[in-house]
C-alpha cells in the first residue's frame, strides 16, 4: 500500500510537469482575456431601466472581495455553473439600490449559496437596512428548496416562495472534527506537539482520537451562541420564537410536505418559477410577454476599487491563513502574506491622503512569526497619529486576533469567531514512515548534539525530539504566549493576567468577546469606516475608500491555480483513501513550525 502511495505521488508531479506544456499554450489565449477584462477596471454603475429589481443570487461562495478578473474567468474555464462573489460588492450594489428609485425591489434567489454566518450575517443587516430606510420590498424565492444558511438571510423578506415540491431545510448547527491520529499511526508519522493553552484545538486532530473536554465545552459555548443568534433573526423576521423554530429544526423540517411549510409559517407561498415569474411580472408593471428588469450587484455597485486622489481611508484586508507557506496549499495563493502586508501598511503611513486604516481581518491565523510583524506595521501605524479599526469577518481567532489587537476600536460580527489567543508548535516524526515504511535508511554525522535537528525527507524530520529538544521549544512556545498576551494587553488596555484568564487557546462568539473585552462594537465594515473617518475629523462625503491591495488580473496566479486543481483532482482520484494522508502531511509540511492558528470550523 505504501509503495503504492509512492508511486502515484511521484506519478503525479510528473503529469503535472507535462500539464505545464500545455497551460503555458492556454497561458497565451487566457492573457489576451485577462487584459481585455482588466481594460473594463474603471466601470462605473451600469444604467437601469424604470421598476427594475436587483437580482441577488445566493449561488457559490460568498468571499470578502469581488471584482477580480482571474475568479470569473477561472469559473469560466472550469465550466463552473457557481461563481464566486464579493461581499463588498453585494453590500454596495444593495446601498446603491436604497437611493436607486428606478430599483423597485430585491429578489434572493437561493440556490445554496456558500458563507459562513457572519458574512452573512452583514449581507442580512445590509438587506434589513435597505427594506427600513427605502421602504422597498424584497421578496425571496427557493426552487429546489431553500437550505439553512440562504434561509437565515431570506428570512428578512417580506415574502418567501418556494416551488410546491420543494423544501426548507432548518436543522441547527453541529461542528464535525476529522480526527487523524490513527490515519498517521498507520503511515508512520508521529505529531509532536508544543503547545500553550488548555483549549488550543488545532492540535488535536493529530494527537487524539475524538474530542477532549476542554475542546468540547469551548465549541459547545461558541456554535450555540451563533445558532441562537440566528435562530432569534429568523424568529423575529417571521414572527416566531426562538423555541418555535428550535422545534421546527428538531422535527426534520426538510422532510415536511410544502403545505406544512405554510401552516407554520416558514414560507408564504408556493409556486412554480415561472408562476413566480410572473408575480413578480405583476408586482413590477411589467408585461408578461416581456422579460423581467433584472440588475445584478456587478453592475449596479459603484467602482469598489476605484482609485482617487481624494482624501482616503484605506481598507486593507487580511485574509486567509499567515504565512501558510509555499505559497497556499497545492500551490494556492489564498492566505496572508506577513511581509506584503507589511509593506502595505508602511506605506500607507507616508501617504499625505490616507488619513486613517481599517484592517479588514478575516482569518483563523498562521505564522506567529508573521502575526508579530503585522502587529507591529498596525501599531506604526496608530503611532504616526492615524486612526486605525479592525473590522472582523467570519473568524479573526489566534494570529487574526494577534493583528487586530492593537487597533483603536475593533468591530465584530455577533457571529464573528475570534480569540483562541494561544501558540503552538507542531512537529511531526516521520521515522516509522520513511525507514519501516518506504524502507529508507539514514545516516547521521554531526559535529554538534543538535545540528541534525529537523533532518528528514519530503519535509519531515526522520528522528523523534530529544528531551533536550523539547524543553527548548517549550520554552520558545511560552515565549511567544507571553508576548501574545502582553500586545493583547497593551491593545486593549487591561492587565496581561486579565487577558491570560481569557485566553489558554479558547475560542469565542462575537458576543461574548464583546462581553469579556475582546471587542468594542459590533457592526460591519462600512461602520468601523465611519468610526475611523469620524476619528480622523473628515466630513461625509469629503473622503473616498481605498482597497488594499489591489486586485490585479495575473495570469501566471491564474496558471498555478489551475496547475493545482488539476494536480489536486488527479492525486485525489489515484489515491483514494491515501489522499487524505497526503494532504495532511503536505499541509503540516508546509506550515511553519511555531503557530498562532485555529483550525477553520467546518458547522453543517
Amino acid at each position: 500500500m505504501m509503495k503504492k502511495f509512492l508511486l502515484i505521488v511521484c506519478g503525479s508531479f510528473v503529469g503535472t510537469f507535462l500539464a505545464l506544456f500545455f497551460c503555458i499554450i492556454a497561458s497565451m489565449i487566457m492573457s489576451f482575456a485577462i487584459m481585455g477584462a482588466s481594460s473594463m477596471g474603471s466601470k462605473k454603475t451600469a444604467s437601469v431601466d424604470k421598476n427594475s429589481i436587483l437580482y441577488i443570487a445566493l449561488d457559490g461562495d460568498i468571499n470578502e472581495r469581488g471584482g477580480g478578473a482571474p475568479v470569473s474567468m477561472m469559473d469560466m474555464m472550469n465550466g463552473n455553473q457557481q461563481y464566486s462573489q464579493g461581499l463588498n460588492v453585494l453590500l454596495a450594489a444593495i446601498k446603491e439600490a436604497k437611493d436607486n428609485k428606478k430599483i423597485d425591489g430585491i429578489l434572493i434567489d437561493c440556490k445554496g449559496g456558500s458563507a459562513s454566518p457572519a458574512t452573512r450575517e452583514a449581507l442580512r443587516r445590509s438587506l434589513a437596512d435597505f427594506k427600513q430606510q427605502s421602504g422597498k420590498w424584497i421578496w425571496a424565492f427557493g426552487n429546489e428548496g431553500i437550505d439553512q444558511g440562504d434561509y437565515y438571510v431570506a428570512s428578512v423578506a417580506d415574502s418567501i416562495f418556494i416551488n410546491p415540491v420543494g423544501a426548507v431545510d432548518i436543522h441547527g448547527f453541529a461542528s464535525v472534527t476529522p480526527f487523524f491520529k490513527r490515519l498517521f499511526d498507520k503511515v508512520g508519522v508521529e505529531m509532536q506537539v508544543i503547545r500553550v493553552g488548555t483549549f488550543k484545538s488545532a492540535v488535536e486532530p493529530y494527537i487524539l482520537d475524538s474530542i477532549s473536554p476542554a475542546n468540547r465545552l469551548q465549541q459547545e459555548h461558541y456554535i450555540g451562541a451563533i445558532w441562537k443568534e440566528m435562530a432569534d433573526t429568523m424568529a423575529a423576521g417571521r414572527k416566531l420564537t426562538n423555541a418555535r423554530i428550535n422545534q421546527l429544526a428538531d422535527s426534520l423540517l426538510v422532510a415536511m410536505e410544502a403545505d406544512s411549510l405554510l401552516k407554520y409559517k416558514i414560507v408564504d407561498g408556493l409556486c412554480y418559477r415561472h408562476d413566480f415569474e410572473k408575480k413578480l411580472k405583476a408586482k413590477t408593471n411589467v408585461d408578461e410577454k416581456d422579460d423581467l428588469k433584472l440588475v445584478y450587484p456587478e453592475d449596479l455597485a459603484p467602482e469598489v476599487e476605484e482609485t482617487t486622489s481624494s482624501d482616503q481611508i484605506a481598507v486593507v484586508y487580511a485574509t486567509g491563513e499567515i504565512d501558510a507557506g509555499g505559497g497556499g496549499v497545492m500551490g494556492r495563493n489564498d492566505g496572508i502574506d506577513s511581509e506584503e502586508l507589511s509593506d502595505i501598511i508602511y506605506d500607507l503611513i507616508k501617504e499625505d491622503k490616507v488619513k486613517g486604516m481599517v484592517l479588514r481581518v478575516n482569518s483563523p491565523g498562521g505564522s506567529a512569526f508573521g502575526s508579530e510583524q503585522i502587529w507591529e506595521a498596525v501599531n506604526k501605524f496608530k503611532q504616526s497619529g492615524k486612526p486605525v479599526a479592525v473590522s472582523m469577518g467570519d473568524y479573526a481567532a489566534s494570529g487574526g486576533y494577534y493583528i487586530s489587537c492593537g487597533a483603536d476600536r475593533i468591530f465584530a460580527e455577533r457571529t464573528t469567531i475570534t480569540g483562541s489567543i494561544g501558540i503552538f508548535g507542531m512537529i511531526p516524526n516521520g521515522e516509522k514512515l520513511i525507514k519501516d515504511n518506504l524502507y529508507i535508511n539514514s545516516s547521521e554525522v554531526a559535529t554538534n548534539d543538535n545540528a541534525a535537528m529537523g533532518a528528514g525527507m519530503f519535509g519531515i524530520p526522520m528522528k523523534r525530539l530529544t528531551p533536550t529538544q523539547l524543553a527548548a521549544l517549550q520554552r520558545m512556545v511560552n515565549n511567544g504566549y507571553e508576548l501574545f498576551t502582553k500586545r493583547c494587553a497593551d491593545g486593549r488596555h487591561v492587565s496581561q493576567d486579565s487577558i491570560k484568564k481569557i485566553a489558554e487557546g479558547r475560542v469565542w462568539d462575537g458576543v461574548t468577546a464583546k462581553q469579556i473585552g475582546l471587542v468594542d462594537e459590533f457592526g460591519g465594515l462600512e461602520k468601523a469606516v465611519k468610526w475611523v473617518a469620524d476619528k480622523a475629523g473628515m466630513k461625509p462625503d469629503k473622503y473616498k475608500t481605498q482597497n488594499y491591495p489591489a486586485l490585479e488580473p495575473d495570469w501566471r496566479a491564474m496558471l498555478n491555480a489551475i496547475m493545482a486543481q488539476q494536480m489536486e483532482a488527479r492525486m485525489r482520484s489515484e489515491l483514494g483513501d491515501l489522499y487524505d494522508y497526503h494532504r495532511q502531511l503536505q499541509i503540516i509540511a508546509q506550515r511553519q513550525r511555531i503557530l498562532c492558528l485555529m483550525e477553520p470550523l467546518k458547522l453543517q
